[in-house]
């Protein structure tokens, strides 16, 4: 039977405790991303660009010509936003076409395409419908494909993938009403019954959960006789006695997703579906997001063609004062913006998909910020796109149409990206998740020098093993390829990019410089430094960009017909690049942090609670945070599956 569920009282400490016990551990292979934040810049790693086999090439390129087709078909992006609803014709294409395998073997039924056609596919059918690229990659990204992929034993794939490539819809099982980015705090529990484990509590934001024929749900096993106990992943049949889907969620944005509030009370779930032992549930779920978080750069790269193209064909029909608007300085800038900026993300997001695929290089911290770096970016372009069509940004596609102008819905594509600042890691948390990352190599020398658990025995042996490392990496960090004028000359032509590429270098150097000066001064509080962190990731970020830009030019040069014009692309974007890296650099030592801190404590404790007065509040009534006391539903089931 169930035990009674209590919400877990974690502190601070037992919260970090859980995390750093979950990510991988060990670095088997290399990271050019981990390397940049050492101050060592690994072009080897990633020049030249690597490319897919011709034949998986072949195939992704078949099915790119089959859904894009089914698109321009199938597809009414307008109906979708108006009703809120995916059709379920229009789901079953999907299913037929095989788009709910793309990622799944083909000796279970699945396409087997690569990462990189995967998320070519993704941004194809997002441009013409972001719910449905959201609905595809829920399914196959976070939900229960990949996992067992990774973890599955052979009986559960035989068992469960052959379904998800082709006839049922996944969904993916951890946020809770009062969980979000703390897992350690997960109340959903599975007690061990038998042969089987009985799942109570309630799961919010279930993207694709109100469709869902089966779940992968994270829930907490405690520790008993025989049971590790610890957060576990299941996989779930949504049909299972017991299971209440209590709400369809509606959002600002992508208004036809499938997202909802799932109770479970007394779930019978075989012993059979736990995936992975007990215990390795968060771990599980961060290495499913590695490659995961890469189909949210995929909607943003699709986001970033779409504005440009508006873009360009409004500022050419646009006139103001006697020329049109793309001829203004203001406004060309907003262009000249999205074009590099489309071009870099995209250089992101294929770099990182063709890593993933041919599997040589640990690309945790790669997939992080191209999920970090796409989703800031992308809002920016959306919004500069608003700004440029004026009025008309503002309005509805719907309104546009019925006064007889072309319905550019503009807004809803800002409306839509917004969530991708929030979705599989906040900006915020990828902050922390990548500073972890980025600062390893440090913690694995001299972590116990700032422990204030560890003895003093410990320390004076953390503190030579610290010594012997700093003595050999320091030296390196003052002189390199970056101050020599000829250094990555293969990429100078008309254009020259060599020179940003020096510039990568150098200011890896520093990078690395001020992380260790910083570590230095702040020791055990650096981890509460989350401003100066956040900017140390940011200058990460763009230095990976500006990498992958420079190395997409060159191989666009010696492969395809616009080689000049990505020069040019990737140029204009290493300049920006470099002004908010600098900006980045200033803000590191010159800033309001402390003050910000100041100012916050006044607002918590009311101290500034007069500057509120004088509005009404339209809020309406009731809890900040629902209810999630286990037990019996006492709402009506809106799982609707899909057949």
């Amino acid at each position: 039977m169930s035990a009674p569920q209590q919400k877990p009282v974690v502190t601070e400490r037992e919260a970090r405790q859980v995390a750093e016990a979950a990510r991988e551990q060990d670095w088997r292979k290399p990271s050019f991303a981990k390397e940049l934040f050492l101050g060592r810049f690994r072009l080897d790693l990633i020049h030249p660009h690597p490319m897919p086999p011709d034949e998986d090439a072949r195939r992704g390129e078949e099915f790119l010509a089959r859904l894009r087709d089914f698109c321009e078909s199938k597809v009414d992006g307008a109906l979708v936003e108006r009703e809120a609803r995916i059709p379920d014709e229009v789901i079953a294409g999907l299913k037929e076409l095989g788009a709910f395998g793309m990622k799944i073997d083909t000796k279970y039924g699945g396409l087997g395409l690569t990462q990189v056609y995967y998320n070519k596919a993704l941004a194809l059918a997002g441009s013409a419908c972001p719910a449905i690229g959201v609905l595809l990659s829920a399914h196959q990204s976070i939900g229960v494909p990949q996992p067992l992929k990774l973890f599955g034993t052979q009986e559960q794939k035989e068992k469960f993938l052959p379904r998800c490539a082709r006839t049922d819809i996944s969904a993916f099982l951890l946020t809770e009403p009062d969980v979000g980015s703390d897992p350690a705090r997960l109340a959903t529990s599975a007690v061990p019954d038998g042969d089987e484990y009985v799942l109570d509590g309630v799961k919010l934001w279930t993207t694709n959960g109100v469709v869902a024929d089966l779940l992968v749900v994270m829930a907490r096993v405690p520790r008993s006789e025989g049971h590790k106990g610890g957060i576990t992943a299941f996989v779930v049949e949504s049909d299972s006695p017991g299971i209440t889907v209590e709400n369809r969620n509606a959002f600002m944005g992508l208004r036809g997703i499938e997202n909802g509030v799932t109770r479970f009370h007394q779930v019978r779930v075989p012993a059979a579906n736990r995936i992975g032992p007990e215990g390795a549930g968060l771990k599980i779920a961060l290495t499913t997001l590695n490659t995961g978080r890469l189909s949210l750069p995929a909607s943003c790269v699709a986001a970033g063609k779409w504005c440009l193209k508006i873009a360009r064909e409004w500022s050419a029909a646009r006139e103001q004062w006697g020329k049109p608007i793309a001829d203004h300085e203001a406004v060309g800038a907003k262009i000249s913006f999205i074009a590099a900026t489309t071009f870099a993300l995209e250089a992101v997001l294929d770099l990182s998909s063709q890593m993933a695929d041919e599997d040589r290089n640990d690309i945790r911290i790669e997939g992080a910020l191209a999920k970090l770096f796409s989703s800031e970016m992308a809002w920016l372009m959306a919004d500069e796109l608003v700004q440029i069509r004026g009025g008309r940004g503002f309005e509805t596609a719907a309104s546009l149409a019925a006064r007889g102008e072309r319905a550019v819905p503009a807004e809803q594509v800002l409306r839509d990206l917004r969530i991708n600042r929030i979705f599989e890691g906040s900006t915020e948390i990828m902050h922390l998740l990548i500073a972890r990352e980025a600062v390893d190599a440090h913690l694995s020398v001299a972590g116990d020098l700032i422990d204030p658990e560890k003895s003093l025995s410990d320390k004076a042996k953390a503190g030579a093993q610290a010594g012997a490392f700093y003595a050999r990496w320091l030296p390196k960090l003052v002189a390199g390829q970056g101050q020599l004028p000829y250094s990555y000359n293969e990429f100078k032509r008309e254009v020259d990019l060599s020179v940003h590429l020096r510039y990568v270098e150098r200011t890896a150097r520093k990078l690395a410089r001020s992380t260790f000066y910083a570590m230095s001064r702040w020791q055990g509080r650096m981890e509460t430094k989350q401003g100066f962190l956040g900017r140390i990731v940011d200058i990460g970020a763009e230095l990976f960009a500006m990498s992958a830009v420079c190395v997409r030019a060159e191989l666009l040069r010696t492969t395809e017909d616009h080689g000049r014009e990505a020069y040019q692309l990737a140029d204009a974007f290493c300049r920006q690049s470099r002004i908010r890296v600098e900006e980045l650099f200033g803000r590191l030592w010159t800033n309001t942090d402390d003050l910000d801190r100041k100012v916050v404590k006044g607002v918590m404790s009311g101290t500034y609670a007069w500057l509120e007065e004088g509005i009404v509040d339209p809020s309406g009534e009731g809890p900040w945070i629902a209810d999630a006391i286990p037990g019996a539903s006492e709402k009506e089931n809106v799982h609707r599956p899909i057949r």
